[in-house]
């Protein structure tokens, strides 16, 4: 039964909540603008007719007392009932209807002269009435009909009323414009997202003004730049790995069918070496393929976003690269100076990142070259690891493009490779902060070097 309940609530637009919410909010300030008015006014007219009341009766008493009373007819306006009280407490004589008077007005004629009674009202709450002594046993008591101040008060109740409705009907056409206005922005950001599911097509979204919407379509913006991005480097990404596939994959469908078509009969056989080389030409393919898939597959792992909490003790990290770099080299010499470093990341993805920097220092060195390694803080809360070979180096137009995927340069493209572990490199020390350049060493080789944050000892 509450479900449908919550349902309905969720399905109530933003506009109508705004429009909802700018009523109520107005409608609940003109009752409290209203409702202080008419007690501000109210209190002044009751208080008015009070103090007039009050003058009235002791300008009254006055007269009397100096003999100078004519009769009660002429005293006081319309609206106002005098009456006088002897020692009995009976009023002798009235101007209009006779007042219903209380024991205060009828003890008033055991006061001194001079003596007023408290202002009241009567149980019906229309008449004020207030009494003086003017001499020993008598009285003048006085009563003001509230009516028509009652009248002016239920006008203006009645004003405030239909001031109040109108502040609200107004409230709610100015709630509606706002909100049209306003929500333009998200109205446009809801188009949009229905156009990029549509479509796929991730143009940004103009942007006007510069307030708070304006900072979400910014921001949406943001997201759908680096969204296409996310999307061409996976569209280029797919394209270089097709481009690269396509050359092993070709030349292993030409063996085969060169190894099928000789067992034909008929077809002419092939020599026992011609037999062997292809072999050999076949396992190089699939080893070739099975190094690129597997770069491929690690550069994919290294795009998804990772936390990344683990410490790691990059000495310990560097040399377990060391000995697998060692085991696969052709006796290149290595020259090692490591120095402590602590950082958070993820060991598989640093040691993987040194390996490939080895690994690469190790193909274009002679059998009898050095592959240096230096790991060493440089003072500003970072420390540098440099891999120097003992090759031929990397020309000068090829230093910017050695990290970009697949790129591979003219020395480099006779030699086995997918073009991707420097790649790989880069990837993996940019997540955690850091940066690869690629230079000339002094021995004249290549020069690679990560700069990485940390600290020179454990937490």
């Amino acid at each position: 039964m509450t479900m449908p309940q919550a349902e309905g609530k969720r399905n109530v637009s933003l506009r109508s909540r705004v429009i909802l919410l700018t009523a109520v909010c107005v409608a609940g300030a003109v009752a409290l603008a209203s409702i202080g008015a008419f007690m501000v006014v109210s209190s002044n007219l009751n208080s008015q007719v009070a103090e007039s009341l009050e003058i009235t009766v002791k300008q009254a008493a006055g007269t009397l007392q100096s003999g100078q009373y004519r009769g009660l007819a002429p005293i006081g306006p319309t609206d106002l009932t005098f009456a006088l009280l002897d020692e009995s407490g009976m009023t002798t004589e009235t101007n209009r209807s006779p007042i219903r008077l209380s024991t205060t007005e009828q003890d008033l004629v055991d006061s001194p002269p001079g003596t007023c009674s408290p202002q009241r009202t009567d149980t019906a709450a229309t008449v004020l009435v207030m009494g003086c002594t003017y001499a020993p046993g008598k009285a003048v008591v006085a009563a003001q009909s509230l009516k028509p101040t009652q009248g002016v008060l239920q006008k203006l109740a009645l004003v405030l009323v239909f001031v109040g409705i109108g502040g609200v009907l107004v409230a709610a056409l100015a709630g509606t414009a706002v909100a049209q206005g306003g929500l333009r922005p998200v109205t446009r950001l809801r188009q949009a997202t229905e156009h990029i599911t549509a479509t796929g097509d991730l143009r940004p979204i103009p942007v006007t003004g510069d307030d708070e919407l304006a900072l979400l379509t910014t921001s949406f913006n943001t997201m759908l730049g680096a969204l296409a991005e996310s999307q061409e480097r996976q569209r280029r990404l797919v394209g270089d790995a097709g481009h690269e596939l396509r050359t092993p994959l070709t030349s292993l469908r030409t063996n085969l069918e060169l190894l099928l078509a000789s067992e034909k009969p008929g077809a002419p056989k092939l020599s026992a070496e011609d037999r062997q080389e292809i072999y050999d030409d076949v396992q190089a393919q699939i080893a070739e393929m099975t190094t690129l898939i597997g770069d491929l597959v690690e550069l994919a792992r290294e795009d998804a976003p990772q936390a990344v909490h683990e410490p790691v003790d990059m000495v310990e990290l560097v040399e377990r690269a060391l000995d697998r770099a060692r085991r696969r080299a052709a006796g290149q010499q290595f020259l090692v100076s490591l120095q402590p470093w602590y950082l958070l990341g993820e060991a598989h993805a640093l040691e993987r990142a040194v390996l490939n920097l080895l690994d690469n220092a190790v193909k274009f060195t002679p059998a009898d070259g050095v592959v240096r390694l230096e790991m060493k803080p440089v003072g500003d809360g970072t420390m540098l690891i440099e891999v120097a070979d003992s090759g031929p180096g990397i020309a000068e137009a090829d230093l910017p493009h050695v990290f970009e995927r697949f790129y591979r340069s003219s020395e480099a493209r006779t030699l086995p490779g997918s073009g991707l572990g420097l790649a790989i490199v880069a990837q993996a020390v940019e997540r955690h902060g850091g940066r690869a350049y690629a230079g000339r060493a002094p021995e004249g080789g290549a020069l690679m070097t990560l700069r990485l944050p940390g600290r020179p000892s454990p937490a």
